[in-house]
């Protein structure tokens, strides 16, 4: 979770796309959008999927949080992002 956020941050596109499950991946995917990312904060790690918050400021500066509990699958051996659990 923390790589991948951090892959946001620094607009990696490639490593958020090898760390998401390809059957779940967007066709696009544009991490150069103004969005700067500002704070991590995990609230909880269980199995197989994370609760967290993003905090980040849009194009226009204000800030905005985001908040999620994501799935993860393991692929070949390492994690990947399946999607926001419901």
């Amino acid at each position: 979770m923390r790589s991948r956020y951090a892959a946001y941050a620094l607009a990696d596109a490639d490593y958020v796309r090898r760390t998401w499950h390809p059957d779940t991946v967007p066709a696009e995917l544009d991490l150069n959008d103004g969005v700067k990312y500002t704070g991590l904060r995990i609230h909880r790690a269980e199995g197989d999927e994370v609760e967290f918050t993003a905090s980040m400021k849009g194009p226009d500066g204000q800030p905005h949080n985001m908040r999620e509990r994501s799935r993860f699958v393991q692929l070949d051996g390492r994690w990947v992002y399946l999607d926001a659990a419901e």
